[in-house]
């Protein structure tokens, strides 16, 4: 009730904008202002540069981005194909078997990044499994951190998608293949949108599992960061940090993009 008086709306804005300023705002603003300085002292920094982006755009520091595109893009797409596959799947199947799914897709969540990474290192580091020290380890490893996110975000919109949709496309003699890419694919574009934005965005920060896994022809920029932080080197971590902020915002906005003018066709 305090709520709807005027005083209780400001002072609940004030204190949001205060707590959002703090700890969201000014890190930000902070790891800007170290990506341009040429020296810190003081509150400031002493002066201005964009060396540390001219470094970071060239060099280690820069494949280190391309893999982190690559690594993103991969691992998104195959969580997003591999996510609504088991989310229409599951749907049909019956409650037990559903049930089962549902525990081992969300089963990684509850398993720490680092402690998923230790996993992967045992069960593949040895014939018939050897990839260890390739990049398809990374690959798997981002894979399984995101697939529970993208199946868990696809399933459900499956769970809330009119059934009737589908009865009435097949009584029209629709096969089962139109039916899915015709009717209830185009339903699910939305989540499938926002599963595949989440599935980037977590895999361009990922670096708990990258670090035990990562070999050294395919480190991440995250993994790079962390080197360079390790090595005093802060400012050029902080210019490579704000660039993955960057790339990552675009690819997100991209496929922000894309759905929408597929959602005009």
């Amino acid at each position: 009730m305090l709520l709807w008086t005027r005083r209780s709306k400001v002072l609940l804005w004030t204190v949001f904008a205060v707590l959002f300023t703090a700890i969201v705002l000014t890190p930000l603003v902070m790891i800007v202002l170290a990506s341009l300085a040429d020296g810190w002292s003081g509150v400031l920094p002493d002066a201005l540069t964009v060396a540390h982006y001219a470094e970071a755009l060239s060099g280690e520091t820069f494949a280190s981005l391309s893999v982190s595109v690559q690594t993103g893009v991969i691992a998104s797409a195959a969580a997003l194909l591999l996510g609504t596959w088991a989310a229409l799947a599951a749907e049909s199947a019956p409650r037990g078997v559903r049930r089962f799914a549902d525990t081992v897709f969300h089963l990684p969540i509850a398993v720490p990044s680092v402690v998923l990474g230790l996993a992967l290192l045992v069960a593949f580091s040895s014939p018939p499994l050897l990839l260890n020290g390739t990049r398809w380890i990374v690959l798997l490893g981002h894979l399984m951190i995101l697939l529970p996110f993208s199946y868990s975000t696809v399933s459900a919109a499956v769970s809330r998608m009119d059934p009737a949709l589908a009865q009435a496309a097949a009584s029209l003699g629709a096969g089962p293949a139109r039916v899915l890419f015709r009717v209830r694919l185009p339903v699910l574009l939305p989540s499938m949108s926002a599963s595949a934005s989440l599935a980037l965005a977590m895999s361009m920060g990922e670096l708990g599992a990258t670090m035990m896994l990562f070999p050294p022809d395919w480190r991440t920029l995250p993994a790079s960061v962390f080197a360079l932080t390790d090595r005093g080197q802060v400012f050029l971590a902080s210019a490579s940090t704000v660039l993955l902020l960057l790339v990552t915002l675009l690819g997100v906005l991209a496929i922000g993009l894309a759905r929408g003018r597929a959602a005009h066709r």
